[in-house]
């Protein structure tokens, strides 16, 4: 037997990691797309209730808009309230999901990694 022979060769990486279910790749992609959204809709609320109620004074850079032709009128305070919004809730969803993992009670370590001690 020479060392290309199959059942000389080292088992792949690939074969040790279980592959990913589709269904959660599903629901990240729908998350990915459905976060953005909610976030917007919650950003132009509160950038209007804040113009309402003066809650915080918004920067004459900000009190800028354009126009979007399905959306309409965007204030850049929008966009601002919009990225601070995405970014606190991938954080909550990633607290979230690091605590229900580790409440499900998985294996702390993987088939790759060498054994505690």
């Amino acid at each position: 037997m020479t060392k290309y022979d199959p059942t000389y060769q080292p088992i792949s990486r690939r074969s040790i990691i279980p592959p990913v279910h589709p269904v959660w790749r599903g629901i990240g992609c729908f998350l990915l797309i459905l976060l953005p959204i909610v976030s917007f809709a919650g950003a132009k609320l509160l950038v209007q209730a804040n113009i309402r109620q003066r809650w915080v004074l918004i920067p004459i850079e900000l009190r800028g808009s354009f126009f979007v032709p399905v959306i309409g009128r965007v204030i850049f305070a929008d966009l601002a309230v919009t990225v601070i919004l995405i970014v606190v809730g991938f954080a909550l969803l990633t607290a979230a999901y690091a605590v229900f993992y580790r409440i499900l009670g998985f294996p702390r370590y993987g088939p790759l990694d060498s054994p505690p001690g």
